[in-house]
């Protein structure tokens, strides 16, 4: 089967951004310091109040792939062993290149991306005007269409659940994180314009969903 792993990195918009309303709906229950910024940080996980900055796709058998990445203009490059490249887009560029190359794929996999990647690139396509080309959110009990290794892994919920740092190490694969870069430096990464260091994280995420993938269909996977 054609098969590709996709992984997408966020960044919330700037509180300003929003109107006196809007603001005082998002930071309603923040009143000390802590909780503001707690408030603030959580803008990141919404396609309403963030826009995507990349989008990593790798076919998991081919190890061949690309990332989309928000930055300005610049000739188009390749990882050191050439496997994957490198695009500079705006926002909407990434939208509609991403719906463009999952048209030919019969299954998609991702971490946790039902409750994450999967409606945040469908919502965000629709905010922007862009046309998705294929429904990300299908039957969620079967992995044929889209294997969600989060759902997977924990059996739709039966069992705890981890982040894929913690599911990469206990499997002994290396770790996206293990480069000293987290979700975290992604907003600091962006104002510095550091953002091919942005590109190469996101691919480390989902080379890592890749390897995941494979000791599950190795060991656990039962549908044909």
């Amino acid at each position: 089967m054609n098969r590709m792993v996709f992984d997408i990195e966020t960044l919330g918009l700037p509180l300003e951004a929003f109107d006196h309303v809007q603001q005082e709906y998002l930071m309603k229950f923040a009143d000390t310091d802590e909780q503001k910024a707690e408030a603030v940080q959580k803008l990141n996980l919404s396609p309403l109040t963030a826009r995507i900055i990349a989008i990593g796709m790798l076919n998991p058998d081919s190890q061949q792939g690309k990332v989309l990445y928000e930055a300005p203009p610049e000739e188009p490059w390749l990882s050191e062993d050439g496997t994957i490249q490198f695009l500079a887009c705006t926002e909407r560029e990434m939208l509609e290149e991403f719906w463009k190359t999952i048209a030919h794929y019969g299954q998609f996999i991702t971490f946790n991306g039902r409750s994450f990647d999967c409606p945040f690139l469908m919502l965000r396509s629709a905010l922007l005007g862009v046309k998705a080309t294929k429904n990300l959110m299908p039957y969620r009990y079967g992995a044929n269409e889209h294997c969600d290794l989060m759902d997977q892994l924990t059996f739709y919920g039966a069992v705890r659940k981890y982040n894929l740092d913690f599911y990469c190490k206990a499997f002994g694969i290396r770790s996206p994180k293990s480069g000293g870069i987290t979700g975290l430096d992604l907003g600091p990464l962006y104002l510095e314009h550091r953002h091919r260091e942005i590109a190469e994280y996101c691919i480390g995420d989902v080379k890592a969903t890749a390897e995941l993938f494979h000791r599950w269909q190795n060991h656990l996977a039962f549908e044909k």
